[in-house]
This record gives C-alpha cells, structure tokens and sequence, in this order.
C-alpha cells in the first residue's frame, strides 16, 4: 500500500518534546486523540500515522508524515484536506505548524483528471505554439464598478494593444452594476472585432465563482453567452470547484484559477499552508492556469518558495496529468518583464493591471509596452535598448523604471 507523504515544519511551545510534537501531528490527523481509549481495534493500526523524519530547520523542525492511501475516500479533496490539514493548527503543545508540500500516490492521484488544456492546449488556442513567448494577460480594471459598456471598451483597447488573455477581477462577479448577461457578450463582440483584424484569439476568463449550488448554472450560462474561458475564485469557492467545472462534460473550456484570500493561510512562513499543496490539488482539480506570484510585483514572495510552486505545476512527469499555466500577477509592470521571463522561464503568463491601466497614454499603450518588453526578453535586448525606438515601452519605464 502507498502513502500519501505531507511535509510539515512545526515548532513546539517551551518544554514540548521535538519528536513527540512530530508523532502529535501524526496521530491528530489519523487515528490518535488526547487521551487512551478502549474503542480502538489492532486492525485499526495500518492507519496510524507515521513519522518518517525530524530534522532541524531554523527555529523549529521539518517533519514528514505518511498517511496509508485507504485514510483517503478517492476522489475527495475535501476529505485529502482535513487528512493533511485538519486539527493539527489547534494543537496546543504547538507553537507554529505548516504543511509545505504533499506527495501524493498514484492511487489518490487516479481519480482526477487533471486540466483539459494545459500550457500545450492554450498556446494552440492563442497561437504562441510555435513562438513559445510567455503570455501576457491583464485585469479589468477598476476591478468593480464599471458597466458592461465600458467593460467591453477596456477590454477591446486591451486587446488591440497586445494582450493574450483578459480577466476579471476577485470581486467581480455578476452584481448588478455590470451582470453577467450583459458584460460577456459586451466583451466578447470587441474580441471578436480585435479577431476579425488581427487574427489574434484573446481569452477573456469571466468570473463564475458563485455559491456552491450555482456555480455550474453559472458556467454553463457563460458558455451560452459565448465564453471563452471561465475563471473561479478557488479558495473562497473551494478546491473541489475546479474539480466540478473540469470535469463537466458541457463544460469545454480553459479554466483560470484565482486565489484571492491564499495568503491567510500562505504567507505566514511558520504558520498555514504553502502554497506548493495548493499547486499540486489545483492540478489533480483540473485547473489550466493559477496565479502563483511575481518576483518584483506589490504581493509578499519568496523566489524560491515561487519557483518550486511552478514546478509542481508544470513537472511534466506528475502521473501523467497535463501541466498548469503559471501566473506572475501583482503589481506587476514593462520594467519587471526580463527579471520575471528571466527566473521564471518562457512558459509564464505575465499579468498586470495598473501595469497596463496605469501607463501615460492609457490601455492600449499599456498592453503594448507589456509585448514589448516581452518582445525584448525574448530577442536578448535590455529594456532600456529597445524603448529607443519603442514608445509605449520607454514611457512605461519612465514612469515605473526598471525593477526585479
């Protein structure tokens, strides 16, 4: 039988043993509890969590643990969650918990089938399988308030400009302001105008997320307004949205996966979960494209931390499950470009929203510093060379500069 490994750093409270606050974790998340009990069978045991190693590891410990694959019901991330990460944040011998990484096995892994597109499947939709330049993606914004109208109209100057993907914002949904009857077919008609003269196919990912006995109701409206794309908020929503909306059979469509509210549970070094196990779960859910982060952008990051993300979302040996588009968004803009393209590699969806909302000369001038500057990472130009003769790119750097 096969284990399921979750990696955990810990550190105990003043006078708790190291190796005990290892085997707690273990036994919370299986088959032990706070005291001896008379209801537990031997047969039971094969269950017992086990732990295989405690290291060392700054102020505190990295250890793993090993759940037998039968603890798991296959196919149910929430039931996979509270295995690896249930009560053990309670525990109170523990000062600071968090699970780094899951390894999973090819039993708990079967169930899933993985993204329909992938990185392959989205470059033919856009056309970029042949150049293998990184996409560059933008946000409406205002992220609320505008109307469908003027949605539309962002959007097509977005798009004119260079863009290969367009996406609403967390918090846009299907309010009243600007619902969603109105505001796909609204931005798909400008799509289409941005098609029929350049040849160019952009992706708008409309935000489905919704309550979870709507959310399919509302994807399979999208796709009879003419989407192109779907989008949903995966941790307000719950991983198993992606999975729903995946794996639907009236439901054909890349899927861009938000993560608004992560970092409650992501950024604190020592406490929560990384953002590597919701990599791995939002790959097995079925996501085409994550935001994982920038190295230069407005949001807290580790460089390191991020490139072991995208790795586990585009490791092409992860059984047999296509790969996930990673996403550099957050306050990212022309003059981040080569430092992001030159850390995180070619196969990188580059997003910005004040980035390209913000430059002097508005949208469209916007999108196209961000080609641009892609176009000189991928042509080995620096920045500051290519703007000579590039306008929209050298007055984005003369208003934000060059930052990594």
């Amino acid at each position: 039988m096969g284990e399921v490994i979750g990696t955990y750093y810990y550190r105990p409270k003043a006078g708790v043993d190291f190796k005990w606050a290892a085997q707690a974790i273990a036994e919370e998340q299986t088959t032990g509890t706070w005291t001896d009990i008379s209801t537990t069978q031997e047969y039971v045991r094969y269950l017992d969590g086990r732990v295989h190693e405690v290291v060392p590891y700054n102020d505190g410990y990295i250890t793993k643990v090993g759940f037998a694959d039968d603890i798991f019901e296959p196919g149910s991330i929430p039931q996979y969650l509270s295995v690896v990460s249930g009560n053990l944040y309670g525990l109170s011998k523990l000062a600071k918990v968090r699970l780094l990484d899951l390894d999973f096995t090819e039993a708990t892994t079967a169930p899933f089938k993985g993204p329909q597109f992938g990185i392959e499947g989205i470059r033919k939709i856009v056309g970029t399988d042949k150049s293998r330049r990184p996409h560059v993606g933008t946000i409406i914004k205002p992220k609320v308030g505008l109307n469908p109208k003027d949605t539309a109209q962002v959007s097509y100057e977005a798009a004119i400009g260079g863009v290969d993907l367009i996406k609403d914002d967390e918090t846009l949904t299907d309010q009243k302001f600007c619902p969603m009857a109105d505001r796909l077919p609204a931005v798909m008609e400008q799509l289409d105008r941005v098609k029929d003269d350049t040849g160019r196919t952009v992706l708008y990912a409309i935000n489905v997320s919704a309550p979870g006995d709507k959310i399919l109701e509302r994807a399979e409206e999208a796709i009879d307004l003419g989407a192109n794309m779907l989008m949903v908020d995966f941790v307000v929503c719950g991983i198993d949205a992606v999975r729903v909306l995946a794996e639907d059979s009236s439901i054909q469509l890349p899927l861009h996966v938000h993560r608004t509210m992560h970092a409650a549970m992501t950024r604190e070094p020592e406490h929560g979960v990384a953002m590597r196990a919701f990599c791995r779960l939002i790959r097995m859910a079925g996501g085409d494209q994550l935001h994982t982060g920038t190295i230069s952008g407005k949001m807290d990051h580790d460089t390191a931390e991020l490139l072991g993300d995208n790795k586990a979302l585009t490791d092409p040996n992860y059984f047999g499950l296509k790969d996930v588009f990673p996403v550099a968004s957050g306050g990212l803009a022309p003059g981040g470009v080569a430092r992001e393209i030159e850390v995180l590699g070619k196969d990188i969806i580059l997003q910005a929203g004040g980035g390209i909302h913000g430059h002097p000369n508005g949208t469209r001038a916007g999108a196209t510093a961000m080609r641009q500057a892609v176009d000189a990472a991928m042509q080995g130009t620096t920045l500051e060379e290519y703007a000579k003769d590039h306008a929209e790119l050298a007055a984005a750097l003369e208003k934000w500069g060059t930052f990594a």
